[in-house]
């Protein structure tokens, strides 16, 4: 693909971030959970799934990944920016401000819209932007893109080589729970479920939820991945639809734990890549950068109800 040419000044990738070693875990945890009424021995439980792999999150060397792989096909410089961990996004501002960048688009490392995948990182880009001060650029965000067709493409083409592998599997596609209440101010199932129909075609399939952080009895999205493995009892192939990326919800939740309840249960397991850098998500941001984006109306994706004590969507 030939470089493209924006009408932006720069690609601002802003994403959750996460810790690059055991030192790093627990200030990072504390970043993610700060004003959060979330007991110690909760953050120490996450601690642990980041300590199985030596405190070091593969989403930071992702984000790197996309950035390379953007580079050839844009013109513009492309900065990185973590709402919990380094590089932070309000420090990457202040750096695009101090290079004199006055127009940027941002994409987001998530691809359905809910309070916590959208809304909130502009909160956070806004927030970021105040921190940086007098100069800091204009930033649009690129909306939720789960229907676009060069996500489902991508999609389609891992689960095609997951299927590849093991063509008796059952389909069973997988998304980040979260709170009943964030959900229902969102469109969050419904472009799950609709990106799911999409990737499968005429293939049976179930969407189910992972990664469930919040107190017992809080309602959040279900069937949760394990209850539902351990209720069909059946080989299967797992697709996290819901991740562009292998980062610890996707190792530690299911290549670790859900694998963990196949192997108990005597099934065969097979999990699809995620989208990651497939050229045609490469292409699509790309495209996405000539364009010209509006603003989220403010109605869309709202934080659910009583804000203040709503539980976080922790990464696990």
């Amino acid at each position: 693909m030939s470089g493209i040419f924006s009408r932006y000044d720069a690609l601002l990738i802003v994403s959750f971030g996460g810790p690059e070693k055991r030192e790093d875990v627990i200030p990072f945890l504390e970043n993610v959970l700060r004003g959060r009424n979330v007991p110690h021995e909760r953050l120490l439980e996450v601690a642990e799934h980041y300590y199985h792999f030596d405190g070091r999150s593969p989403i930071n060397d992702q984000n790197r990944a996309l950035m390379q792989a953007l580079r050839p096909v844009l013109k513009i410089p492309i900065y990185w920016g973590n709402r919990n961990w380094h590089p932070m996004l309000a420090d990457t501002i202040r750096q695009m401000r101090d290079d004199g960048i006055k127009r940027a688009v941002a994409f987001v490392t998530s691809a359905f819209g809910s309070y916590s995948g959208c809304r909130q990182y502009i909160e956070d880009i806004e927030r970021a932007r105040g921190t940086a001060g007098e100069g800091a650029p204009e930033i649009f965000k690129i909306r939720p893109f789960s229907a676009h067709p060069k996500f489902i493409e991508a999609m389609t083409d891992r689960v095609r080589a997951a299927l590849a592998e093991f063509p008796h599997g059952r389909l069973v596609f997988t998304a980040h729970s979260v709170p009943v209440s964030m959900a229902e101010s969102s469109p969050y199932v419904r472009e799950l479920e609709r990106a799911c129909a999409a990737v499968a075609g005429n293939a049976e399939w179930k969407l189910v939820y992972q990664s469930r952080s919040g107190p017992p009895g809080q309602p959040w999205l279900e069937p949760d991945i394990g209850a539902y493995l351990r209720e069909i009892r059946s080989d299967v192939v797992i697709v996290p639809i819901g991740f562009l990326s292998d980062h610890m919800e996707v190792l530690y939740d299911l290549d670790t734990e859900a694998r963990a309840v196949c192997d108990e249960l005597g099934v065969k397991m097979v999990r699809a890549g995620t989208v990651g850098t497939h050229p045609a998500m490469i292409e699509m941001i790309a495209e996405m950068v000539e364009q010209e984006h509006e603003s989220c109306v403010e109605t869309c994706c709202a934080a659910p109800k009583r804000q203040a004590t709503r539980s976080p969507v922790l990464p696990t």
